[in-house]
């Protein structure tokens, strides 16, 4: 991907956006690109907590927005990868607080004056202002799916409203895809969902049960190295991996038609 803003989106909240920004902006650090994961989910922040940065947390984006500090007063920079920063949003106010021209601004002074390679923009569920906001300054969107009928139905959803704002970079990433189910044909099947949604893949993360752990010590899996292989992990490395342009193959899984074959019907894909 050549966005350097890439919006972190679904509709649909908890597909796994936050985790998803966490990893990937951990993973890009790691690969060496100087990266600031914004939270756009003013009132409900939880990207400082899936990152573990929650106790390090004075001034947030709102604060910027409004004078109270400078931007990088509020940035905050994870002491496990020099490279990886966040900034996060207010626990306190609301949606009205956020402006479509300020969040430009910021993304802005972020990649011009503080020098980042890349920021990724944690958006909030809905389609509403806190979307509008985080997909103001953005040029690529990840659109997070679960291979599941109501989730695919809200993807279908944001990616219409992505391409309204002419986001010329849309990739798709399938999170919490069971192989198991695929094969029994009881899970949505990677190409129809691909199909449905018409964008282009960059990640198939399987359900790993570790994500939950490592979201709960404030840990990004993609940051593991050594001991058990958290398979999620490696997928989310494989996604930042893509989005610098390297050629990474997916994983394969068998995909007889079970009784999902008729769902494109339902979408008018089919």
């Amino acid at each position: 991907m050549n966005a350097k803003a890439i919006v972190v989106t679904s509709g649909k909240g908890g597909v796994g956006k936050t985790t998803t920004t966490a990893n990937v902006g951990a993973a890009l650090a790691r690969l060496g690109e100087k990266v600031c994961v914004i939270d756009t989910d003013v009132g409900l922040r939880n990207l400082d907590v899936v990152m573990g940065l929650e106790g390090r947390v004075v001034y947030d984006l709102i604060d910027v927005f409004e004078g109270r500090c400078k931007l990088r007063q509020a940035i905050i920079r994870d002491k496990r990868v020099d490279t990886l920063h966040l900034l996060a949003t207010s626990q306190t106010r609301d949606k009205s607080a956020l402006s479509e021209e300020r969040m430009r601004e910021t993304v802005r002074a972020l990649l011009e004056d503080e020098g980042f390679d890349r920021v990724l923009i944690d958006s909030p569920a809905g389609i509403e202002s806190g979307f509008q906001t985080a997909a103001s300054a953005a040029s690529g969107a990840l659109v997070v799916v679960n291979p599941e009928v109501s989730s695919v139905r809200d993807a279908d959803r944001i990616i219409g409203l992505l391409e309204a704002r002419e986001i010329p970079e849309v990739r798709l990433i399938i999170n919490r895809l069971r192989p198991e189910m695929v094969k029994r044909g009881d899970m949505l099947e990677v190409d129809d969902v691909l199909e449905i949604l018409g964008v282009k893949l960059i990640g198939i993360v399987p359900e790993d049960e570790r994500i939950l752990i490592s979201t709960n010590i404030g840990s990004p899996a993609s940051l593991e190295e050594g001991g058990p292989k958290v398979a999620a992990g490696a997928a989310f490395r494989d996604i930042a991996r893509r989005i610098r342009g390297e050629d990474v193959a997916y994983p394969s899984f068998e995909q007889p038609k079970g009784i999902f074959a008729g769902l494109r019907r339902v979408f008018g894909a089919g």
